[in-house]
C-alpha cells in the first residue's frame, strides 16, 4: 500500500534522522510496491518534506490541543493526505478517503474522525490559509535558514528556500553528441554542458538509458571534471568516487581513472554504471585519507563526503537528517581527505576539491586553511568559460559556488563548491 509506506518512510526520515533511501529499503512494504506504486510513495513522501513547515503549521491551526505521546503515526497520516490534495493535485475526496483508512491499518483507528475533520476542513480552508505563510522561512529547520542568512544575506537565502520547494527536472551527461540528444529526448542542451529534460515515468525507459548513452547527474555536479581541463590520457584519481558520475565523465573524456571508495558495495554500483556505458576505470575499495596509489596521478578529483545542503532541491531529507554536529565533524574528515589528496599528485600536478554543500566550512574555509597551512600548493581560479558562461558561478576568488536559485528561469542547479589547486 503506497501511502502507508509514504507514512512509515516519512516516519523514519523526520524521527529517527533516516536518509530517505535508507528509510526505504528499512521498510519492508516499500520492496512490495509495484514500480507505478513506488512513484506514488516517493511523491507523497518528498512533497511532504518539501513542504513540511507549511502542512505543520495548517496541522498546529487546526488542533485544538497537541497530538499525545500515544498518538503514534497520526501526525504523519495527517501530514501526508495534505500534502496530496493541497500540493500534489490528487482529488480532494480520494486523498481524505485514503488517507483517513490509514488509520484503521496502522492502530490510529481512536483518532480516525479527528483525521478526517482535519483534512476536510483542510479542503474547504488551506489554500487561503497557505497564501498567509512565509512559506521559503516556515519550510526551511530553523539552523539552516539562520546558516543561509548569515553566510549569503536573506535575499538569497529565501531564493535558495524557494527553490528548494520546486521539483528539479533531471539532468543528463552524455557520452557524446549532446545537442543531439537534447534533441531527441525533447530537452534543453545547458551552457553548463548538461542535457535537461522533465520526463515523465521510468528513468530506465527513457531513450539511452539501456545503450548507456547517459546517465543521471545535477548540471553543477558535472562543472568539476571540466576544471581539469584536456585529461586525455592522463592519470586521474576520483576519490569518493560513487555512484561513479565523475568517473563515468573522465573516462568518457578520455583519462585513465583508478575510482576509490571505501564502500565495496559503493562500488558496485560504480562498475555497474561504467558497465552500462561501456566506459573502462580501475575501482579501488579503500579508504581516501590513507590510499597510497602505485604511482603518482597526473591529477585528482577530491568531492568530499559533506552535508549535503546543497542537494537538498533533489533530497529534500536532508534537510532533516543533518545538523551543524555534522557539518562540524565532516569538516575535520574533509580537511584530512585534502592533504592526502594533495600527497598522490605528480609536482605540477592539478587537484579540485568539491563538495555538494552550502556551508562555508565544507567549501571557501578549507581552502584558505590549506592554503594557509601549506606552501607547496596554490590556488588556480577558475574562469568564466569553465563556469558555463556564468559569472554569477563564481566567488571573488575565482572558486565554484553554485546556488539552488542559480538558473531559477530553467529549474536551478545543486548548491556546489569547487576550487581548483596547483602542486608546486
Amino acid at each position: 500500500m503506497p501511502r502507508l509506506a509514504a507514512v512509515e518512510i516519512i516516519e523514519a526520515v523526520v524521527e529517527r534522522k533516516r536518509a530517505l533511501d535508507v528509510a526505504e529499503k528499512d521498510v519492508a512494504r516499500f520492496a512490495d510496491l509495484s514500480s507505478r506504486d513506488r512513484a506514488l510513495c516517493v511523491g507523497i513522501v518528498k512533497i511532504t518534506l518539501r513542504h513540511l513547515g507549511e502542512i505543520d503549521a495548517l496541522i498546529d491551526a487546526y488542533l485544538e490541543k497537541p497530538l499525545g505521546r500515544k498518538s503514534g503515526s497520526i501526525r504523519h497520516i495527517i501530514r501526508s493526505g495534505l500534502a496530496q490534495f493541497l500540493f500534489m493535485g490528487i482529488p480532494e475526496h480520494a486523498a481524505v478517503s485514503e488517507t483517513v483508512d490509514l488509520c484503521v491499518g496502522s492502530g490510529g483507528k481512536p483518532y480516525k474522525k479527528l483525521v478526517n475533520a482535519i483534512l476536510r476542513r483542510a479542503t474547504r480552508e488551506g489554500r487561503a490559509m497557505l497564501e498567509t505563510l512565509d512559506a521559503a522561512k516556515i519550510n526551511t529547520p530553523q539552523w539552516l535558514w539562520e546558516r543561509w542568512v548569515a553566510n549569503y544575506g536573506e535575499q538569497t537565502a529565501r531564493e535558495i528556500a524557494t527553490a528548494h520547494m520546486n521539483e528539479p527536472p533531471l539532468d543528463l551527461a552524455l557520452k557524446n553528441d549532446a545537442p543531439l540528444w537534447a534533441e531527441k529526448l525533447g530537452g534543453e542542451f545547458l551552457p553548463t554542458g548538461a542535457v535537461r529534460i522533465w520526463p515523465k515515468g521510468l528513468i530506465n525507459e527513457i531513450e539511452g538509458f539501456a545503450e548507456g548513452a547517459w546517465w543521471v547527474q545535477d548540471t553543477a555536479a558535472q562543472l568539476p571534471v571540466r576544471l581539469l581541463g584536456d585529461v586525455s590520457e592522463l592519470d586521474v584519481i576520483d576519490l569518493c568516487a560513487a555512484p561513479g558520475g565523475k568517473t563515468m565523465e573522465l573516462a568518457a573524456l578520455g583519462a585513465r581513472v583508478t575510482a576509490v571508495d571505501r564502500s565495496d558495495k559503493r562500488l558496485e554500483r560504480v562498475k555497474q554504471n561504467l558497465e552500462r556505458t561501456n566506459l573502462n576505470a580501475k575501482t579501488v575499495a579503500a579508504d581516501a585519507a590513507t590510499y597510497k596509489p602505485d604511482h603518482l596521478a597526473d591529477m585528482v578529483l577530491l568531492d568530499a563526503p559533506c552535508s549535503s545542503s546543497g542537494t537538498i532541491r533533489r533530497h529534500p531529507d536532508v534537510a532533516y537528517t543533518k545538523t551543524a554536529t555534522d557539518i562540524e565533524k565532516l569538516a575535520v574528515v574533509q580537511q584530512r581527505l585534502l592533504e592526502a589528496a594533495i600527497e598522490m599528485v605528480k609536482p605540477g600536478g592539478l587537484i579540485v576539491y568539491c563538495t555538494c554543500s552550502l556551508e562555508p566550512e565544507e567549501g571557501e574555509m578549507q581552502i584558505s586553511q590549506l592554503l594557509k597551512n601549506n606552501s607547496h600548493v596554490v590556488e588556480m581560479p577558475i574562469t568564466k568559460v569553465e563556469a558555463g558562461g556564468f559569472t554569477e558561478l563564481l566567488n571573488e576568488s575565482g572558486q565554484l559556488r553554485t546556488l539552488p536559485c542559480h538558473m531559477a528561469e530553467k529549474g536551478g542547479m545543486d548548491g556546489f563548491f569547487a576550487a581548483r589547486l596547483r602542486k608546486l
